[in-house]
């Protein structure tokens, strides 16, 4: 019969590591207005603010700049595409 002493351990682990994913709490909701004051020096500025707000809502965060080099801060953000001609969709 096969000793269930090397599954203690296992189980102990995954028992714990479960109790520490119900126990993370969600990153807490960003002002998306405030975050997208960037777009207010751009010559689209409607356009952009609507977008970084839609942006903004799904993924949480905005990057702080506006350049490519600051894209990678909210990688959810940089990757996301317009569904109607799969460009990215934000600012």
């Amino acid at each position: 019969m096969a000793s269930s002493k090397p599954l203690a351990p296992i189980v102990l682990f995954l028992l714990v590591a479960l109790l520490m994913v119900a126990d993370a709490q969600p990153a807490p909701k960003i002002d998306c207005p405030s975050a997208c004051q960037a777009c207010a020096k751009n010559w689209k500025n409607k356009m952009c603010n609507k977008d970084c707000n839609i942006c903004c809502d799904k993924c949480n965060c905005v990057p702080s700049g506006t350049s490519q080099a600051t894209r990678n801060e909210c990688p959810c953000y940089a990757n996301l595409k317009n569904s109607k001609n799969g460009k990215l969709k934000c600012p």
